[in-house]
């Protein structure tokens, strides 16, 4: 099962004094298990987004704190800022990340309510997902009057809060309202305009999101209301679904914004909503000029960006990684107003291991820590490295191939075959440091205590299972580089006959990898005690060998032919 994983977003009322921005946050890791990824203040809307992570009773015990740090610390009657807002914690959701569901987020969200207003005395609502009445779903709903409205709020029956006092008591009057949340990963994004309106800005951010505009008779903006049989507000949708939107004027960076809420990135990406966005500005004679991301983005959601931005450039999709993050951070000019460090702003980079990986060395570095004294990385590792790099010289071909003049109605099909090369690349990278990884596991049994008969017996299972997996890892490098084979030959058939030398050394590189592996795979079965398994696998290996040999014969005569 996976480990359970909640992320806290919470949004506070403070974005210009640092120190308190910076104690307010630091309360957050005074609890073990939790991780601080984010501290994004903004000036002018005077708010802040800390992000963090964690087990689930961890992370709302430190939000708990935090929520419990703002109010000490900042005062909603002295309060001002460009952003709506109604509390010192003017939200705080939690965002299931792994191993739970949101509804079960929603358990731990009314938990957390629940002990702010009885601990704290403030009160608050549920929304979204937590939420525990239709109405309140929506957090404009439950922010509506803001903090200059809540005292009204508070007497009013039909918003009771959910949690903490009905009455704005000294307590609520200085830290205001909370409004707790479970929902899916909202994605909080500005776009940045050529100009200094707000009222065009808010035009634009009406003709996308998904509330739209209340249709007015004659004049748009200044027009009579149209009303329906309820007596309600005829609305015109706007563009895009899962889309809130309100157009702002920055004074820090002297621009207006739009800032939006994509509030499902399944349904409306980020780089959708920038793309329309870019068509409704010119459609008004205004231009954008970059945008801005507040908080975090999950990786996905940026290489699923460059992607889109390849496609319309006719480009080929099968380049790395840290490529396609790069062209999405030009095309939605991420670096507009800052600059835009992808380590610090996607989460999955964030929650990396920071132990040093054999594929995180230089050539040089790793050739060194392979002719050192210790016994890894050993023959393993290093048929995974030949393997990758030789798929990464048929994935070159095929990049190659989708830019070469005259070849623009194929870019596609290159593409295809290049995505194809980086999947195989990356599956083979996994497994330079896995083969180690599986290796350090048998030492790590053969170390384990023998003094008992039960010690024993848990050493000797802990022993075959860990040299069952040192097999399999190197049966995965084999029939790996094997399919990846693939790549090369459909280069060598299709792709630029110049390089079919770089194409030829790729295919050797790959049998070299299957051979290696293989003789990885063969030493490690001879310890198994389970036979069954131990024969299964050296019988299925020894088919990827011979086929990976037959497949290098062929491309062999295929380019001696052709040279």
């Amino acid at each position: 099962m996976n480990k359970q994983l909640i992320e806290c977003v919470p949004n506070i009322s403070e974005g210009r004094d640092t120190e308190k921005i910076n104690t307010i946050a630091a309360v957050v890791e005074t609890i073990e298990g939790v991780k601080l990824l984010d501290i994004d203040p903004g000036y002018a809307t005077n708010r802040t987004v800390i992000t963090f992570v964690g087990s689930p009773e961890n992370v709302i015990e430190a939000a708990f704190l935090l929520i419990k740090k703002a109010s000490e610390l900042i005062d909603m009657r002295k309060q001002t800022g460009e952003h709506p807002r109604f509390g010192a914690t003017d939200v705080c959701p939690l965002v299931p990340i792994s191993g739970i569901s949101l509804e079960e987020t929603a358990v731990y969200a009314h938990k957390l309510g629940e002990r702010v207003g009885k601990e704290l005395g403030i009160p608050g609502y549920f929304y979204e997902v937590a939420a525990k009445e239709e109405k309140r779903k929506n957090l404009a709903s439950c922010r509506a009057g803001e903090y200059e409205g809540l005292k009204e709020k508070l007497a009013n029956p039909a918003w009771k809060p959910d949690f903490g006092p009905a009455e704005f008591n000294e307590q609520a009057a200085k830290s205001g309202c909370t409004a707790i949340s479970a929902r899916d990963f909202l994605i909080a994004y500005n776009v940045n305009l050529n100009t200094t309106s707000t009222r065009r800005a808010n035009a634009i951010a009406f003709d996308i999101r998904e509330a739209g505009r209340i249709q007015r008779e004659g004049n748009p903006s200044t027009g009579k209301k149209v009303l329906d049989a309820n007596g309600e507000p005829v609305r015109i949708p706007g563009k895009l679904k899962a889309v809130k939107g309100i157009g702002w004027y920055i004074e820090e960076y002297g621009i207006a914004q739009i800032s939006y809420n994509l509030t499902n990135i399944n349904i409306t990406s980020m780089h959708v909503a920038f793309d329309e966005t870019v068509k409704a500005a010119i459609e008004r004679g205004l231009r954008v000029t970059g945008s801005e991301l507040i908080g975090l983005i999950p990786l996905q959601a940026m290489l699923d960006a460059g992607d889109y931005f390849l496609r319309k450039q006719e480009r080929s999709l099968g380049i790395s990684e840290e490529e396609k993050i790069k062209i999405a951070v030009k095309s939605l000019g991420l670096d507009d107003l800052k600059p835009f460090n992808p380590k610090e702003k996607i989460i999955e980079y964030l929650l990396e291991d920071p132990t040093k990986k054999l594929v995180d060395l230089t050539v040089k570095g790793f050739a060194e820590e392979t002719a050192g004294e210790s016994m890894a990385p050993g023959g393993g590792s290093i048929a995974a490295t030949v393997g990758a790099l030789g798929v990464s010289l048929g994935t070159m071909v095929a990049n190659l191939s989708a830019h070469k003049a005259g070849w623009d109605d194929k870019w596609e099909f290159y593409s295809n075959w290049a995505e194809k090369g980086q999947a195989y690349k990356n599956k083979l990278l996994f497994l330079v440091d896995e083969d180690t990884h599986a290796f350090n596991k048998i030492i790590d049994g053969f170390r384990l205590p023998k003094s008992t008969s039960e010690e024993i017996e848990i050493r000797k299972t802990a022993i075959e299972e860990a040299t069952k997996y040192a097999t399999e890892i190197p049966f995965q490098v084999m029939e790996t580089a094997c399919n990846s084979m693939e790549v090369m030959q459909a280069m060598l058939k299709d792709g630029l006959q110049s390089s079919l030398s770089d194409t030829g050394v790729g295919v050797l590189c790959a049998r070299t990898a299957v051979i290696g592996a293989y003789f990885n795979v063969r030493i490690n079965a001879k310890d198994i005690k389970d036979r069954a398994f131990a024969d299964a696998i050296l019988d299925k290996s020894k088919a990827i060998y011979e086929k990976a040999i037959r497949i290098e014969a062929e491309v062999i005569a295929f380019i001696d032919g052709k040279m």
